[in-house]
């Protein structure tokens, strides 16, 4: 912050920058000046003169004589600073915060060799990661983790915050990260539900993305949708694909059967748009109460114009005790 006797505090853009605690006082200032014009007009009509004759060619003007208004000038300025003191110039600081409880999700991506298939340009598996990227710039304050899946599941990512790292992981996303082929539903889900069965949050949410039926793992869809039900997890579901490959076909039944087992919803995506549809619904579905705290802090630069005011007084009274003053007009 700039010392109190800096010109910075009589810059135009530093006075525009301030909120005016009690601004009538700025509408006085213009009043000064010609209040001592006022002035320095009666007492000079009523002060008894002298009148004394000189010679045209011994009367001399100097500049000097211009000295005898530094006083008056002084005490005008300090009484303009004493108002604009009084208005108290302040400057907000204004912090908002965003208080969330949030949610805890775990997203359960099948990777299979399926997923590669073109009837949802450029792939199924390249469009579940770019909308589920969106999603996950979506959330505010939530928990978000990722499982990948075909034969058998993989943890990429456990529960985190950090949005912009399971992103990047997102990016690297590709089938030859599980060499064991197949669908492993309830494995995956399975693996979704030892990441928060002992975490206490408000809300615990399971969606997971297929195209096909459980093919793989050990771990019955229908009885890992039993136990998310269980732990308080809501499981959602959503097939990918149009049909439009005949050998890539979209088996629904299973994933119908567990979402409506874990207390969710089934949810069905046959282009980008509907897949990103269902990411807006489930966005919608699973908000949570977001609590905006603003404060606001107040703070005061009176005391710089002050603090100039009491000089200027000081000065104008020095002055006055000099060959700038006149006692005889006091």
């Amino acid at each position: 912050m700039e010392a109190w006797y800096s010109k910075y505090w009589f810059s135009i853009q530093t006075l525009s920058s301030f909120e005016w605690a009690q601004p009538f006082y700025l509408y006085c200032i213009p009043a000064i000046p010609f209040l001592f014009i006022i002035r320095n007009w009666i007492v000079g009509n009523n002060v008894q003169k002298l009148n004394v004759a000189f010679p045209a060619q011994q009367f001399r003007s100097s500049w000097i004589s211009a000295l005898r208004f530094v006083p008056g000038l002084l005490l005008v300025l300090s009484i303009m600073l004493i108002l604009v003191a009084l208005a108290r110039p302040q400057r907000a600081i204004s912090t908002q915060e965003e208080v969330s409880e949030g949610i805890d999700i775990m997203l359960a991506l099948d990777i299979s060799a399926s997923m590669e298939a073109t009837d949802i340009p450029p792939s199924r598996l390249g469009v579940a990661r770019k909308v589920a990227k969106k999603f996950i710039e979506g959330r505010f304050q939530d928990r978000i983790g990722m499982v990948i899946f075909a034969g058998e599941p993989f943890s990429l990512c456990p529960l985190t915050n950090d949005y912009d790292m399971l992103k990047d992981y997102i990016d690297e996303i590709h089938p030859s990260l599980i060499a064991t082929s197949g669908t492993a539903l309830g494995n995956a889900l399975g693996m979704c539900i030892n990441r928060m069965r002992e975490i206490t949050s408000k809300s615990k949410v399971i969606i997971l993305l297929s195209d096909g039926d459980n093919t793989a793992g050990n771990l019955d869809p229908v009885l890992s949708a039993q136990m998310a039900r269980a732990f308080g997890m809501k499981l959602y579901t959503i097939a990918v694909g149009s049909n439009k490959i005949n050998t890539e076909k979209v088996d629904e039944s299973a994933l119908r059967n567990i979402a409506t087992i874990g207390n969710g919803k089934f949810f069905r995506a046959t282009d980008a748009r509907s897949l990103e549809n269902i990411f807006k619904e489930i966005n919608r579905l699973e908000k949570v109460e977001i609590k905006q705290n603003r404060y606001k802090n107040l703070r005061d630069f009176y005391h710089n114009y002050l603090r100039w005011a009491i000089v200027l007084l000081l000065l104008s009274f020095a002055c006055k005790n000099t060959f700038m003053g006149n006692i005889l007009e006091d």
